[in-house]
């Protein structure tokens, strides 16, 4: 009776319970899978994390040194709060404000020359030349050398 009794057991265990000293290929599946899992989220994190350095890099920003270290303290140290900035800073272009001040101050130092040579306004045409000189000069041929690639 017990022989008929073991007999009708093994033939109703299920397909994961391996016989003795043959593989377990459940087992050798499952950590295939979970290996396979790990580098695959791995490189998902990474690859997101990265998003507002390459967001940056893409549109030529002023400030990729400043997100680059911010995506870096994220990466390290954990507090999500450092790549939000970083994003926010890759996504917004803030405006440039450097070239309408200094066509202020051009324009209130040609106004003060005038004022103090003849009393009434006359601009002063070696002040203006001045701000545009200290501009870099830049050729067809430098601009399209200074275009980013993935931009074309």
């Amino acid at each position: 009776m017990e022989s008929s009794l073991r007999e009708a057991a093994l033939a109703h265990v299920p397909f994961f319970v391996t016989a003795p000293g043959e593989t377990d290929v459940l087992f050798v599946g499952v950590i295939w899978f979970v290996v396979l899992a790990v580098f695959l989220i791995g490189a998902f994190y990474l690859n997101i994390h990265a998003l507002p350095e390459r967001l940056a890099h893409h549109a030529n920003h002023n400030q990729i040194q400043l997100i680059g270290v911010l995506t870096l303290l994220a990466l390290f140290t954990h507090n999500n709060i450092f790549w939000v900035a970083a994003l926010i800073l890759a996504v917004i272009q803030f405006p440039n404000f450097i070239t309408p001040v200094q066509s202020i101050a051009a324009s209130l130092r040609s106004m003060a020359q005038g004022k103090a040579g003849e009393g009434s306004f006359a601009p002063d045409v070696k002040a203006r030349s001045d701000v545009d000189a200290a501009k870099p000069v830049v050729t067809a041929s430098e601009s399209s050398q200074q275009e980013n690639p993935k931009d074309v």
